[in-house]
């Protein structure tokens, strides 16, 4: 099937009589014949569920379905973003290790890493994503377990080198993890340039209707955990607190991480997201094709407006040929990106404030990346603690807006944003 039907159809084949869409089994427990059962439930020896906190079948459902748009192996959902981004390096990482990541990703990712994961004695370092080959084979450390970046940068739209970045991750055997959120398998499938883990906030473009809040890991199952042995002794050696189980010969490189983050991380943290959640998010995923396709047309219309008008000082867009990522966007995402865009206005920040003030269709808002146009402003909002220098520093400058376009029709997108720019 092509992407369009994975959309539609994927995760889920109803038998006769059953039901066409999904079924919501809103149920935290399972019920059992015998204890024998439900231990082998519990042993790994039988699949199956029972109890919610570590899997549902509603999830698992919705799991297939991005496990098949993405190409990988197996999935599983988180209850957010935050949380997939925290289980896909903390399944293989832990105190003492060591993480390599893209400087330029998701601000609360960045504080999840660079804060709350180092006080767990997990240590992080952030590398430029446009560093030399050098450069970035210089911040491996023997400890290194995985490298991490997104494929998109939100807001920074930096658009990752994924050759240069599973190049070298592969040469020190470990994984490559990609969050890709903002270009959706849709228009990117990392796998195909060499990513090994993929992660979304489904919050996104997945749900895209402001709906549900939620995460996804996905495996390739194409990366070798025995062959990389000492560096993975989570997934390589026995689980006492799972029986003695060894994930990577029990389960192969196709089902181990995903395995083993179910059984330990799940079981033990409980981020799993509500099987109504799961439900809304497939309805989302559904249209996920068709809405990718105008967010992208829109936002390229909406791109070659602001660049061309007097008032806007920059454009930051990958689908311009101007933009510094223009090329690298083409090889790993030629038929488009996604349906952000950031810029500034003459004026500085007050000028942002008065622009926004005057927009109508656009949506003051802290979302990004639904059928909604939605705009934010973060010096005078996400960020407005930072002084003015400061602000440069993070790379979101006080003139700086971020503006998520939408699946509305085109011109009343751009004519709203071209009244309130008349109005700085």
């Amino acid at each position: 099937m092509r992407t369009e039907t994975k959309c539609i159809q994927a995760g889920y084949e109803p038998k006769n009589g059953e039901s066409r869409m999904i079924p919501i089994i809103q149920s935290t427990t399972f019920k059992y014949d015998t204890s024998e059962d439900m231990g082998k439930l519990f042993d790994l020896e039988a699949p199956g569920y029972f109890y919610t906190r570590l899997q549902n079948p509603t999830n698992d459902m919705v799991a297939a379905k991005i496990a098949a748009l993405e190409g990988g192996s197996a999935a599983m959902l988180t209850s957010s973003g935050q949380a997939a981004s925290f289980f896909s390096v903390f399944n293989i990482a832990g105190a003492g290790d060591h993480v390599i990541a893209s400087s330029a990703i998701y601000g609360g990712t960045f504080n999840l890493f660079n804060v709350t994961m180092r006080r767990m004695g997990i240590d992080f370092t952030f590398v430029d994503p446009d560093c030399s080959e050098e450069e970035l084979d210089a911040a491996f450390k023997e400890n290194t377990k995985a490298v991490f970046g997104e494929t998109i940068a939100n807001p920074a739209l930096t658009v990752f080198d994924f050759d240069k970045f599973s190049a070298a991750a592969h040469a020190h055997g470990v994984p490559l993890i990609v969050d890709n959120t903002f270009a959706t398998p849709v228009n990117c499938r990392p796998f195909e340039h060499g990513a090994d883990i993929v992660i979304h906030s489904t919050t996104k473009y997945l749900d895209g209707h402001d709906a549900t809040v939620g995460g996804c890991i996905v495996d390739s199952g194409k990366f070798d955990w025995m062959a990389h042995k000492d560096k993975f002794p989570g997934l390589t050696t026995p689980d006492e607190s799972y029986h003695g189980i060894t994930y990577a010969e029990k389960f192969g490189n196709e089902g181990a991480y995903i395995t083993k983050a179910t059984a330990q991380l799940m079981r033990d943290l409980g981020a799993i997201q509500a099987p109504m959640n799961a439900y809304f998010l497939n309805l989302g995923i559904e249209s996920l094709a068709v809405r990718m396709e105008r967010h992208c047309e829109n936002a390229q219309q909406v791109a070659e407006f602001l660049e061309g008008h007097e008032k806007v000082t920059w454009v930051n867009y990958p689908g311009l040929p101007s933009n510094k990522y223009y090329e690298r966007a083409k090889k790993y995402m030629p038929h488009g990106t996604c349906g952000v865009i950031s810029f500034g206005v003459q004026g500085g920040r007050s000028a942002a404030e008065v622009f926004m003030k005057h927009l109508k269709v656009a949506m003051i808002a802290t979302h990004v990346a639904d059928a909604h146009t939605c705009v934010l402003h973060p010096a005078s909002s996400t960020h407005r603690q930072l002084s003015d220098e400061e602000l440069v520093a993070a790379g979101v400058g006080p003139d700086l807006i971020r503006l998520s376009v939408g699946i509305e029709h085109i011109y009343d997108i751009v004519e709203d944003i071209a009244q309130a720019l008349e109005a700085i």
